[in-house]
C-alpha cells in the first residue's frame, strides 16, 4: 500500500479519515507514569512538600516490606489483602449472578422493568454510606454486612448495562431470528445475550471498579483485618506512608483484575468493534 502525498499513511478501507482514538497508547502510559513517579521522587527528594503529607517513594516502599514482613494494624499484608479480596469478589460473583439476569429480564419484559426499574433507580445514586448505618441495624456488624454493602454498590450499574445491552439489540436481528423459526427462549440465548455481551462486560469492569471503592467504607463495619480497615486504621495515626501504600495496592489490584476482565471480553466476544 502506497503512501499518499502527504507521505502520511492512508486510512484503513472503510475508514476515510481513521477511527477516532486509534493507535496503541500504551507507550504513552508508560511514559505518564515514569514521570509521575520521577515527579513524586524529585518533590519529595528536595523537600517541598513534608514527609507528613507525602512521604517518599523508598519511605512506601520500606513500609510495603514490613507490612509484608512483620505486619501492620496485628496483621500482615498479605492477610489484609486476602480478606479485602474475598469481601470484593464474594460480592462481584453474587452480583454476576443476579444482576446480569434481572438486567437482561428487564430488557425483555416490562412487567419486570416495571417492578426492578424504581429501586434499582432509586439507590444507584446514593452512596454507600448513606445506607451503611441501615445495613448495621439490620444485619449487625459481622462479615455479611461488609459483603452485602459491596453488593449493592455493584449490583446497580451491572443490571443497568445488562439492560441497556439488551435494548441495544438490532430489532432487524431479531425479526430474522423468528422468520428462522426461533422460539422467544432460543431469540434470548443466541441473539439478545450475545449482542448484550459488549455492554455486559462493560457493567462488570465498572461493578469491580465500585466494589473497590466501596471497599473502604465497608471495612468500617468493626473490620479486623482488610485493606480499607489498614489505610482507615493508619490515618488515624497520621501514617501516610502506610496510607499511601494501601491505596497502591490497592489499586494494583483493582487494575489487574480490570486487565484480566479485558482479556477475558477478547475470549468471550472476539467481534466486538467488528461489526
Amino acid at each position: 500500500m502506497s503512501k499518499s502525498r502527504s507521505g502520511h499513511k492512508p486510512a484503513t478501507p472503510g475508514m476515510v479519515y481513521g477511527a477516532p482514538g486509534a493507535g496503541y497508547s500504551g507507550h504513552i502510559s508508560l511514559i505518564t507514569s515514569l514521570a509521575l513517579i520521577a515527579l513524586w521522587f524529585l518533590v519529595t527528594g528536595a523537600g517541598w512538600v513534608r514527609p507528613l503529607f507525602l512521604p517518599s517513594p523508598l519511605a512506601v516502599y520500606d513500609k510495603f516490606v514490613f507490612a509484608m514482613t512483620e505486619g501492620v494494624a496485628n496483621s500482615t499484608l498479605t492477610e489484609h489483602a486476602m480478606a479485602s479480596l474475598s469481601r470484593v469478589f464474594g460480592a462481584f460473583f453474587l452480583a454476576c449472578l443476579t444482576a446480569i439476569p434481572v438486567g437482561i429480564l428487564m430488557g425483555v419484559n416490562r412487567y419486570a422493568r416495571g417492578i426492578f426499574d424504581p429501586p434499582i433507580e432509586f439507590y444507584r445514586p446514593l452512596p454507600p454510606l448513606a445506607y451503611l448505618p441501615l445495613i448495621i441495624i439490620w444485619f449487625g456488624i459481622g462479615e455479611f454486612p461488609k459483603i452485602l454493602l459491596i453488593y449493592l454498590a455493584i449490583f446497580a450499574p451491572m443490571a443497568i448495562a445488562a439492560r441497556a445491552g439488551v435494548r441495544s439489540v438490532s430489532i432487524e436481528q431479531i425479526h430474522a431470528a423468528y422468520a428462522m423459526g426461533g422460539s422467544r427462549v432460543q431469540i434470548v440465548w443466541h441473539v439478545i445475550l450475545k449482542a448484550a455481551m459488549p455492554e455486559i462486560f462493560t457493567g462488570m469492569r465498572i461493578g469491580i471498579g465500585v466494589g473497590w471503592t466501596t471497599l473502604v467504607a465497608a471495612e468500617m463495619v468493626a473490620a479486623d483485618r482488610g485493606l480499607g480497615f489498614m489505610v482507615l486504621n493508619a490515618a488515624q495515626f497520621l501514617a501516610s506512608d502506610t496510607v499511601i501504600m494501601g491505596i497502591i495496592v490497592i489499586g494494583v489490584f483493582a487494575f489487574a483484575f480490570d486487565l484480566l476482565v479485558r482479556h477475558l471480553e477478547k475470549f468471550v466476544i472476539p467481534w466486538k468493534g467488528r461489526v
